[in-house]
């Protein structure tokens, strides 16, 4: 299964939008965890990987933010079946800096920090 999302991005008020970004279910088995790895490459110019578990069906956000709490791209925001995915991120429209990403459900939350340089 492959769902591909499209996402727009503020900055300094005026709104744009990026390329494509896809989600990819790597497995069919079930996890036995929630999780959230760390982006590679990390840091990056402009495109990274974000993987995570779901280990039931859930609810599930995936969100980017800059370093003062601004949310700046919304990658997942949609109900998944138990598995492993991934999600490409492009950064090209956002500037060089620190951002954090923050994996959602009803049952997990985890945070971590990504650099991006250009």
């Amino acid at each position: 299964n492959v769902f591909v999302y499209c996402y727009g991005t503020k900055i300094h008020g005026v709104y744009s939008l990026s390329r494509t970004t896809s989600v990819e279910n790597i497995s069919v088995n079930t996890p036995g965890s929630f999780s959230l790895e760390q982006n590679y490459p990390n840091p990056f110019n402009p495109f990274t990987t974000i993987s995570f578990n779901i280990q039931v069906p859930s609810f599930t956000s995936l969100k980017i933010y800059d370093v003062v709490g601004r949310e700046t791209a919304t990658l997942v925001n949609k109900n998944l079946s138990a598995g492993s995915y991934e999600v490409k991120f492009d950064a090209s429209q956002v500037p060089s800096g620190v951002y954090f990403y923050t994996l959602q459900t009803a049952h997990y939350s985890e945070t971590k920090k990504m650099i991006l340089t250009k």
